[in-house]
């Protein structure tokens, strides 16, 4: 019934738009009216999969609210899909559709250089070099990773994704120059007071929303405003509480899953900066936060999809449709890259660095082995050498009973003696 009024308002918007349009005159304008008619499309579109969207499995504020974010994940893959069919000069140009100011070629800001925590050099500012490294990106980190361990719900996981990430950034600073950073802004700032603030705060939230009582009642049923207005508010909270329990070591194909979400999350952190190298953004642009935000809202969804799945498979049968639009996306932001500056993406590591990631791949891959081959066959054959120890000790329980002679013996032929069971 809900749905049916809903598409009686997409019909009037759809006659409206059409309506208005009529009525005014045209603009001779062909980039103007192509816009134009791009965002009235996208508008309808949004309409029509807000109210008919298959609704995914969170359902505060309103469902509504994240069958919205659903379609605009489908818009944003396939915006991504015509800027990758595009030529290079193409795509940068296109963006100036979307901000004149776009299409520019940027310098990049190097964070290392001058690395001194105390620059007796400087004798107005000693200290500048901190100074210069607190832009407003340190609470854009904080409030990241706050978000990130609300969707992730595990201390452990954000604190791997935190540190590999400054190790890739070490990495690949031969790339860009971005990921130049000096070693107390990686370690200190970055994973220690910016992620670790944030990964703490946010541990905290959780604690808080597993201990809350989830029992709701209808807004017009409580009498006092004060109530009223706790339960408009508790609104924006989850509607019933579920604990992320990962255990990447109970298992192979969980311990896989672990790892590929790990790799989905750096991937997508990297898409981020190498987007902006590419598509000529500055960081400070809007089209950035929006991404950020963008990611913020479908990544909370795509990983409790993941979870469900990972958890329930009898139940959660196939993986959410969410999750799915989330690895396209991150999969397609990656494609551009490529196909935008494959030069920057072949430069070769460093012999030092290689040698590292080696070193990194061989224990992973070696604690794997064990893990869940050789650790399992060790203990397979101790516990079948355990129990033929017990079936042995028994059997000579059995054939000593205290006066030398075998209780087996007198069982009857047509029985089968328990010895020879054993």
């Amino acid at each position: 019934f809900r749905r049916a009024h809903t598409l009686t308002v997409l019909f009037i918007l759809t006659c409206a738009l059409g309506y208005v349009t009529l009525l005014e005159e045209t603009p001779q304008d062909t980039a103007y009216n192509t816009k134009r008619g791009i965002v009235a499309s996208i508008l309808v579109f949004l309409c029509f999969g807000v109210t008919q969207a298959k609704d995914g499995p969170f359902s505060r504020p309103h469902p509504a609210y994240w069958r919205f974010w659903l379609c605009v994940s489908v818009v944003y893959e396939l915006f991504l899909i015509f800027i990758l069919f595009q030529t290079v000069q193409d795509g940068r140009q296109f963006m100036k559709y979307i901000d004149p100011h776009l299409g520019v070629p940027l310098p990049e800001r190097d964070y290392g250089g001058n690395c001194l925590v105390y620059d007796p050099g400087n004798e107005t500012d000693p200290f500048h070099n901190i100074w210069d490294k607190l832009d407003g990106f340190v609470p854009a980190h904080f409030f990241g990773w706050y978000l990130k361990t609300l969707m992730i719900r595990d201390w452990w996981m954000c604190m791997i994704i935190s540190v590999m990430f400054e190790f890739l950034e070490y990495s690949l600073e031969h790339q860009l120059p971005n990921f130049s950073e000096c070693w107390w802004d990686h370690w200190i700032m970055d994973v220690i007071l910016c992620n670790g603030l944030g990964i703490y705060c946010g541990m905290k939230t959780l604690s808080w929303l597993s201990l809350k009582t989830y029992k709701w009642q209808g807004l017009w049923n409580i009498p006092t405003y004060k109530g009223k207005m706790k339960r408009i508010v508790f609104q924006f909270t989850p509607y019933s509480w579920v604990k992320f329990e990962w255990k990447p070591a109970s298992s192979l194909r969980r311990w896989l899953a672990v790892c590929g979400i790990i790799f989905v999350f750096l991937l997508a952190e990297l898409n981020t900066f190498y987007l902006k190298f590419v598509l000529w953004m500055p960081p400070e642009h809007y089209l950035v936060l929006l991404r950020l935000v963008f990611f913020v809202n479908v990544g909370g969804v795509a990983m409790r999809e993941i979870y469900d799945f990972m958890d329930d498979p009898k139940f959660h049968k196939k993986l959410g449709q969410q999750a799915w639009l989330v690895a396209a996306i991150t999969v397609t932001e990656f494609l551009i890259v490529v196909k935008y500056d494959p030069y920057t993406l072949t430069l070769s590591l460093p012999f030092y660095i290689t040698q590292c990631w080696i070193l990194g791949i061989i224990l992973v891959l070696t604690w794997t082995a064990w893990r869940f081959f050789i650790r399992d066959i060790t203990l397979r054959y101790k516990e079948i050498r355990r129990q033929k120890q017990e079936h042995r000790h028994e059997r000579d329980k059995c054939l000593s009973n205290g006066d030398g002679h075998s209780a087996l013996l007198e069982e009857p032929n047509g029985n089968k003696p328990r010895e020879r069971k054993l």
